[in-house]
Parts: structure tokens; sequence; C-alpha cells
């Protein structure tokens, strides 16, 4: 099937190998797996996501109402902060709603009482390559840091989350940080019913000790007589998409340098942030002895996906697939100097290819005012 470029691709059968993952967690520890919608939300999946998952966990408002129109089960709302309007929201469907802070909570609380009620910690313990992911740096803003203070909420709560990782594949550092918590929160994990241990915990990776991660899990579940909540986003969808494009010119700048039909602000906008190289299967070295610099079309000069060797050389119409397209770039796409928006199709289980949604002028106009 010929599909114009540029498009998103979702690969269920690549999926469904992240899912059954989690199930098997799930199976062997007796934790439940929320999907963090802040990383993935395209919920044209949801119904083959849901059969391995227990509800979505979500940072707003609409995130919220959009796990518990298009997931269904658990819905769990977390915000930094909460407006008024926003918890009168929520409280109408949210199974958890999480605060960030204390002050939220003391505002809040009559509102939201009905439903389950969970604060956010920050242990001031934290995996990350980015300070800027770092929910515990300096002046972090996220979670409560004053134990004290913490402990004289708990009457009020039935968990605690504790969000502390981002793309942590160690798990010799994760099993570190777990006898931390509990050796500093243990008191309190006793008179609460569950707690959330967040996202940012890589136990997808391919070799990652999966026995080993589920009955440490299961183990401080019994400890602390808690259930145990994961938050997988990128462990969930990671190496399940892509984005499609096509050469739409070839320069010569020193270096040949293909420029495609999308753009890594608008469309992969987290390689920049980071400053990350997109990934690109089958390419590489050996007889790979065509170089490129592989660039957007936006009008930033700095919008270039990477250097890659291919086996052929590129001509115009060429097709370049991007590798790892879900996680934190579907959510995150925006209009940029008004470039074609990426179609979203799906290869689903049984091989057929499905276009969910094609955006045109008109998307690009009422996204305006």
């Amino acid at each position: 099937m010929k599909i114009a470029t540029p498009y998103y691709l979702i690969d269920e059968k690549k999926l469904l190998r992240n899912l059954q993952i989690i199930q098997q967690v799930r199976q062997l520890a007796g934790a439940k797996s929320v999907l963090a919608l802040k990383c993935f939300s395209t919920w044209c999946v949801f119904d083959l996501m849901r059969k391995y998952m227990d509800g979505t966990t979500s940072s707003s408002l609409f995130e919220a109402r959009l796990g518990f129109e298009k997931f269904g089960k658990e819905t769990h709302a977390y915000c930094v902060g909460y407006s008024r309007e926003d918890i009168l929201a929520v409280a109408e469907f949210a199974d958890k709603i999480i605060f960030n802070s204390v002050s939220q909570l003391d505002r809040y609380y009559d509102i939201a009482k009905a439903a389950k009620v969970g604060l956010r910690v920050n242990p001031g313990i934290s995996y990350s390559h980015f300070d800027l992911a770092d929910p515990a740096r300096k002046y972090s803003r996220l979670g409560v840091t004053d134990k004290e203070v913490l402990a004289k909420q708990i009457p009020r709560l039935s968990g605690l989350m504790f969000h502390y990782n981002c793309e942590n594949d160690d798990f010799e550092t994760f099993v570190r940080q777990l006898d931390t918590i509990g050796g500093c929160y243990g008191d309190m994990l006793k008179q609460v019913q569950w707690v959330s241990l967040g996202g940012g915990l890589y136990f997808t990776k391919e070799g990652y000790p999966l026995e080993k991660f589920s009955k440490k899990l299961a183990d401080f579940a019994g400890e602390f007589n808690v259930e145990i909540y994961l938050e997988p986003g990128e462990s969930a969808i990671t190496g399940c998409a892509e984005l499609v494009t096509s050469v739409v010119d070839l320069v010569h700048n020193e270096m040949d340098i293909a420029i495609v039909d999308a753009s890594v602000e608008g469309h992969m906008p987290d390689l920049l942030i980071y400053r990350l190289p997109a990934k690109i299967e089958a390419s590489g070295r050996g007889d790979h002895n065509h170089k490129y610099m592989v660039a957007g079309r936006s009008c930033l000069a700095g919008d270039v996906f990477g250097t890659f060797h291919f086996k052929d050389k590129l001509e115009i119409g060429s097709e370049i697939r991007f590798a790892d397209a879900a996680g934190y770039t579907m959510v995150k796409k925006n209009w940029f100097n008004g470039l074609q928006m990426p179609a979203v199709a799906v290869r689903r289980l049984d091989g057929t290819i499905e276009v969910r949604r094609k955006f045109s002028y008109a998307d690009f106009m009422n996204n305006l005012s």
C-alpha cells in the first residue's frame, strides 16, 4: 500500500512484543501498569493496549479525559498544577487523583476525596541522563520533599507516587533506589493502599532481567502490604513506530545533504530538545558507503536528523524511515512553518495497513485563530 509521505507508521506486532513483557511483569510481580499518556496518546491502538495494561495515567485534564474515554479501565489523574475547574472535571471520572504538592492537596481535597487521593513524593534520588528531565534536579517543583510534612498528610491519602526515573535500564540501580525508598518511607508506605513507582523504567529492553525485576517488585509489595503501579510510557511503545519521509532535495555544502519532507522541529522535536540524532534502520558502515546529512525542510538552521551512511545513493523521492517515532514524538508534533503534518497509519496484527488520520490545511488553520 502506497501512502503519501510524511506519515507515522505504528506496527502492532512490534507494539505487542512490549505489551507481552508488561503482562509478564504483571503476572510475576502482581504489579499493575498504567500507560503514561504524556509519552504516547495515539488512541487508534488502545484496543490492543488495553488487553495488556490496567489503564492510563495523565499529566493534565485533557489527557485524563482521553484515557477515560478512549482507553477505559483505571484512570489516574495527575497534574503539576490543577485549577479548580480541572479538579471539578476530573473528579467526575478519575479513579485516582494525585496531587503534586501539599498546598494543592489542601486546596482541593474536599472536591477530590470521593476518589482515591494520592500525593507525589520527591525522594531526592533519581536516574536521568539529562538535567532537563531529572525529577530530583536542584530546586525541583515535582513532589513533596519534606518527610515530616508528608507524614502529616498520610491520613488523607490512599497512595503515594514516586516518579524519579528517566530511561533507567540499569537493574542494579533500580534495586538500590527501591531499597532507599523502602528505608526512608517504609512507615508511611505501610499506612497506604498503593504506591506508584512512576515511569522511566526501561524494563522492556532486550536482555533486561525480568524475573529478578518482578521478584523485587513482589517482595517490596509484600513487605509494605501495598499494591504497586508502574507507569510505562517509552517501555510500552519503544521500537514500534517510524516516521516515513521522502527526499525532496539534494544539496552539497562540503558534504552531501538530503532534505526530506518532514522536520525535526515539527515532527520529532525531542531530538532537538535533547540534542540526539535520529535512528535509521538499515543505515550503517560496511558496504554502506554513501554518506549524507539528512535534514528537515523547516527554516530552522539546525533542523537536522543526523548524518548516516546508505547502501545506495539517494535520489529525489528516495524513502527514509526514522525509527522510534512514537514516544514523546507524536504527542509533541506541531505546525511550525505550516509544514504538512504527517498522517497516522497503523500496520495491524494481520499485516494490513490502515491510514487512521490525514491532516489538511483546514487542520492547520483551525489550530490557530
